[in-house]
């Protein structure tokens, strides 16, 4: 039997019906969930969903106006037990107006025992970061490898990238997510990534959670939730005789041909006829079913507002 302080042990992030105001705005609506230690946590959603409201209380940058949420068994907010054990890296941090890379480097190396200097050194290298060059002079794709630098050499216990990277290029950027798995399986630690570059990401993570208008539309292992939807492309009524009551996320029709996407994974039964009815069975990228999910979300939103 499990004991609840067993239960705590594994949780580095645990939220209880947080909610976060902004005058007339909601931008995190009673939000309940829960970051497992040692793995990589993708939190994924649209601009403006909350993603970076909920990663600012998670990592006590900003306060709940209601709820709870827990680092490592412990409230964060002004906490000197937890906040040396957070790193948070954000596309917009900001910097002193005269800093240099390396007055950054020096800051994170006395803030995070767990500081890698040999590692940084690396990186500062891999990314080709100048250091004789301000920070606010330079491209924005060195000032997004500073924040790397920095969320990677400081092998903080919760390590949180709010898209420090997407200033990077498309080969930096795959270098980043390199370096990161190969860091994180040598050393594991909670890892949080947010992202609008979805399938980019998917590979890296373990566990999902979808944010959407405030509201938890996913919280699951990644490999369910790769099982979550399916395309089906053939005759309409053979389509229709698949897929059954479930939820349809996407239908499309040219002429007697239909292509629609549905939640639920098919049983062996069900992929049997797929077969026996010749239709083509696609699988949905994880960035294809969140896009499906938001979007009907959205709709049934502006229905609910009597829009």
């Amino acid at each position: 039997m499990t004991t609840p302080d067993t239960v705590e042990s594994v949780r580095a992030i645990e939220a209880k019906g947080v909610t976060r105001r902004f005058k007339n705005t909601v931008a995190l609506d009673n939000v309940t969930l829960n970051f497992e230690k040692d793995k990589i946590h993708g939190l994924l959603g649209r601009n403006g969903a909350g993603k970076t409201t909920l990663m600012s209380v998670m990592t006590a940058q900003d306060w709940p106006s209601e709820g709870e949420v827990r680092v490592f068994g412990q409230v964060p907010h002004e906490n000197e037990q937890v906040l040396p054990d957070i790193c948070f890296v954000r596309e917009d941090q900001r910097y002193p107006e005269d800093a240099l890379a390396k007055h950054a480097f020096a800051a994170a190396r006395s803030a995070f025992e767990n500081w890698d200097e040999t590692f940084a050194k690396q990186l500062i290298d891999d990314f080709h970061v100048p250091m004789k060059t301000p920070i606010k002079k330079m491209s924005r794709g060195q000032k997004s490898a500073v924040g790397v630098i920095i969320g990677l050499a400081s092998r903080a216990p919760l390590t949180v990238f709010d898209e420090p990277y997407m200033g990077l290029d498309a080969v930096a950027r795959q270098l980043f997510y390199d370096l990161l798995l190969q860091d994180y399986s040598e050393n594991p630690r909670t890892i949080v990534v947010s992202s609008h570059l979805i399938d980019e990401i998917a590979y890296l993570l373990e566990h999902v959670v979808v944010i959407d208008q405030g509201d938890i539309m996913v919280d699951e292992s990644a490999e369910d939730l790769a099982d979550r939807a399916v395309t089906l492309v053939g005759h309409g009524d053979a389509v229709r005789q698949v897929i059954g009551n479930r939820e349809v996320l996407n239908h499309e029709e040219m002429g007697r041909i239909v292509r629609t996407t549905v939640l639920g994974k098919l049983s062996a039964e069900e992929r049997q006829l797929v077969n026996e009815l010749d239709l083509d069975l696609i699988p949905v990228s994880l960035q294809q079913l969140i896009v499906h999910m938001t979007r009907n979300n959205a709709e049934e939103h502006r229905d609910s507002e009597g829009f």
